[in-house]
C-alpha cells in the first residue's frame, strides 16, 4: 500500500497549461517537485530543481532577450550563489539574496569595468575595488552604489588621492599625490579644495611620503566625513520572470520587479565584512599603501612647503615655510608611544575589528534586554556594585545569545537602569540608539591624539563616540554617577558630556576592555574651522604657530575671539 501510494504521488509527465506554458518533469500531486523544466509562452525557461511548486536548489534560467542565470534558488527566488549574464554582456558572479546581489561578488560590465567587493540589495555597498576600462582604479568604501568614506583613487595618468569621499566627490581630509611627485594635504568640500592645506613640491618626497603613510592617523584624528563616487548607483540586477505558473500551482516563482527591502542581520554583515577584507587583501595591488611605495630618496635638512588656503576651490592665500626634518621624533613615537597603548597592544589590526563586533553584539543585547522593562524611578541600589548585567557570548551562540563571527567573550553592563533613564532624559530613542551603533554600517575606528592610548569608535552617523577607559577611570565615573544623574535631572539641556552607557568586554584568557558611549559634540552639518582644548589655565597653553594647520587642536591662549551672545541665551548658559 505504501509503495503504491508513493508511485501515485510522484510522477513524471508533461503538463500543458491553457495559456501556452509547458512543464516537463516530476510532480507531487499537481505541483512540480524534484527535477523539471518549465517553459513560458514568451520563450523564458527554467531547468532545474523544484520543491513543492517552487524553484529551490540548483538550476538554470534563460530569458528570451538573451539573459541567463545559473546557480542557487530558494523558494522561487534567486538566493545563494550564482552567475547572472545579462543581455548586454555584463556578468555578475557571487552571492544573492531575494533576487538581488547581496554579499561578496564580482561584476564585469559591458564597457570592461570590473567591480570586486560587497553588495547590498543589488548595489555596491561596503568595501570594494572598482577598475575602470580606462585604467583608473578605486579601492575603499561604498554606500548606495557610490564611493563613500575612506578610499584611494588612482588615475591612469599617475595621480593618486587617499582620503574621504562623499557621493563620488572628494569630501573631507585627504592626501593628493600628483604624477610629478608633488603632494597636497588638505580638505575638500564636494570635490573642491576648501580651507587650509599644505603643498609639497616634487623632489621633497621623503617628507611627503612619510605624511602619506601617516594619513591614517591624520584622518582618524580629524573626524573624517565618511562619504562617496563618480560612478552612479545602478539598478539592481533582478531577472524578470512570468508569474503564471505560481497561479496554477502553490506560489510565485520569481518576483518580477521592484527591490526587496530586507536588511541583513548583524551576523550576516559581520561575515560580509570579514570576507570582503580577505578578498581585498588577497590582491596586494589594490592596497592603498601600495600607491605610496615609491621612495623618492633623501632630501635636505629643511623642506620647503607651501601653505595654502582655498575657498570653494579658489586659492585665496599662499605663503612659504620651511619644515625641519625630525627623524628622531618620528622614531620616538613609533618606539615609546606604542608601548603605552595597553588596549591597542591586543586589539591591533583585525583584532580591533573583532572588538568592534563585540561592542555591537553587547550593546544590542543590553538595549534589547532593558528596553521592555517598565520605566521607574532610579533607586540607590541601581548605583551599587550588584547593579550589573553579565552575559557570556560564545562564538557558536547560546540560549540567550546569537552565534557570531567574533571571538568568545564575556559582557558586563554597568548600572543599566541608570543609563536607560539617562538616555530617556536625553530624549534618545532606543531603536535609533541601537541602529546607529549596531546597524549594518558598523563603526568607524579612530586613534587617540592624546597620551591615553585609548581606542575610539565613531558611529557611522557621527552621533556617538565610544572610548575605551582604564579601570581607574571607570571607578571615578561610577563614583560620580549619582551626582551626574541628579544634575541631568535638573538640567536636561546640560552642555556637559552626555553619557549613554558604560560597558566591559572580557576575553576568556583574562584581557578586559572597558568603554563608555558618549554623545559627539562635533556632530554638525557645518564645517568646523577651529577646535580648542580649553582648560582654564594660561601656563603653557599656546600652540607653536608653525605647527598650526586646520586639524590642529588649539589651546587657551590661542583663543583671541570675543563672543557676543543674546542676553537671554547668556543667562541660560551661565545658569
Amino acid at each position: 500500500m505504501k509503495f503504491t501510494f508513493v508511485l501515485c504521488c510522484f510522477s513524471f509527465c508533461e503538463k500543458n497549461f491553457p495559456n501556452g506554458d509547458v512543464y516537463n518533469g516530476t510532480l507531487k500531486g499537481v505541483v512540480p517537485n524534484g527535477k523539471g523544466k518549465y517553459s513560458w509562452m514568451d520563450g523564458t525557461t527554467y531547468d532545474g530543481e523544484w520543491e513543492e511548486g517552487k524553484m529551490t536548489g540548483k538550476g538554470k534560467m534563460f530569458w528570451t532577450p538573451g539573459a541567463m542565470y545559473e546557480g542557487d534558488l530558494s523558494g522561487g527566488y534567486i538566493h545563494g550563489f550564482g552567475t547572472y549574464t545579462s543581455s548586454d554582456g555584463s556578468v555578475y558572479s557571487g552571492a544573492w539574496k531575494m533576487n538581488s546581489p547581496h554579499g561578496i561578488g564580482r561584476k564585469q560590465y559591458q564597457n570592461s569595468d570590473v567591480y570586486d567587493g560587497c553588495w547590498k540589495e543589488g548595489v555596491r555597498e561596503g568595501i570594494g575595488r572598482y577598475r575602470w576600462g580606462n585604467g583608473n582604479m578605486y579601492v575603499g568604501n561604498w554606500k548606495h552604489g557610490k564611493l563613500c568614506g575612506r578610499g584611494v583613487m588612482k588615475w591612469s595618468h599617475g595621480d593618486v588621492f587617499d582620503g574621504s569621499w562623499l557621493e563620488g566627490l572628494r569630501h573631507g581630509y585627504g592626501c593628493y599625490r600628483f604624477s610629478d611627485g608633488s603632494y597636497y594635504f588638505g580638505n575638500w568640500t564636494k570635490g573642491l579644495k576648501d580651507g587650509r592645506g599644505t603643498f609639497y613640491p616634487a623632489g621633497h618626497g621623503d617628507l611627503s611620503s612619510r605624511r602619506c603613510s601617516s594619513l591614517r592617523l591624520e584622518d582618524k584624528r580629524k573626524r573624517l566625513v565618511s562619504h562617496g563616487s563618480s560612478v552612479s548607483s545602478e539598478e539592481s540586477v533582478k531577472p524578470n520572470a512570468k508569474r503564471s505558473l505560481s497561479e496554477k500551482i502553490s506560489n510565485r516563482f520569481l518576483r518580477s520587479s521592484g527591490s526587496i527591502s530586507r536588511r541583513s542581520s548583524l551576523n550576516d554583515q559581520c561575515s560580509l565584512n570579514v570576507s570582503t577584507r580577505e578578498l581585498i587583501s588577497s590582491d596586494t595591488s589594490c592596497e592603498p599603501s601600495q600607491f605610496y611605495d615609491e621612495a623618492p630618496g633623501e632630501v635636505d635638512n629643511n623642506t620647503i612647503a607651501c601653505e595654502r588656503e582655498y575657498m570653494q576651490g579658489v586659492l585665496i592665500k599662499e605663503w612659504i615655510r620651511k619644515i625641519a626634518k625630525s627623524k628622531n621624533k618620528l622614531s620616538k613615537f613609533h618606539g615609546n608611544e606604542v608601548k603605552k597603548k595597553s588596549c591597542v597592544d591586543f586589539f591591533e589590526g583585525h583584532k580591533s575589528y573583532l572588538l568592534m563586533l563585540n561592542l555591537q553584539l553587547g550593546i544590542r543585547y543590553t538595549v534589547g534586554k532593558i528596553t521592555p522593562v517598565p520605566t521607574r524611578e532610579v533607586r540607590p541600589s541601581d548605583f551599587e556594585q550588584r547593579a550589573r548585567i553579565k552575559m557570556y557570548f560564545p562564538r557558536k551562540g547560546s540560549q540567550f545569545t546569537p552565534p557570531h563571527h567574533s571571538i568568545d567573550f564575556y559582557w558586563k553592563d554597568y548600572c543599566p537602569m541608570v543609563f536607560r533613564n539617562l538616555r530617556e532624559m536625553f530624549k534618545l530613542n532606543p531603536a535609533e540608539y541601537m541602529m546607529s551603533i549596531c546597524g549594518d554600517d558598523g563603526l568607524r575606528e579612530l586613534s587617540s591624539s592624546g597620551k591615553s592610548g585609548s581606542i575610539f569608535y565613531f558611529s557611522r552617523d557621527d552621533r556617538f563616540v565610544i572610548k575605551t577607559l582604564k579601570k581607574s577611570e571607570v571607578k571615578v565615573l561610577l563614583k560620580m554617577l549619582p551626582h551626574y544623574y541628579e544634575h541631568v535631572q535638573h538640567h536636561e539641556n546640560t552642555l556637559i558630556t552626555k553619557f549613554f552607557g558604560l560597558h566591559r568586554i572580557a576575553l576568556r584568557h583574562g584581557k578586559k576592555v572597558r568603554f563608555i558611549v558618549m554623545g559627539n559634540m562635533f556632530c554638525t552639518e557645518l564645517r568646523i574651522h577651529r577646535r580648542y582644548d580649553l582648560k582654564g589655565s594660561t601656563h603653557g597653553r599656546f600652540t607653536n604657530k608653525d605647527k598650526i594647520d586646520e586639524g590642529t587642536t588649539l589651546k587657551d591662549l590661542d583663543l583671541t575671539y570675543e563672543f557676543h551672545m543674546d542676553k537671554l541665551l547668556r543667562q541660560s548658559l551661565f545658569k
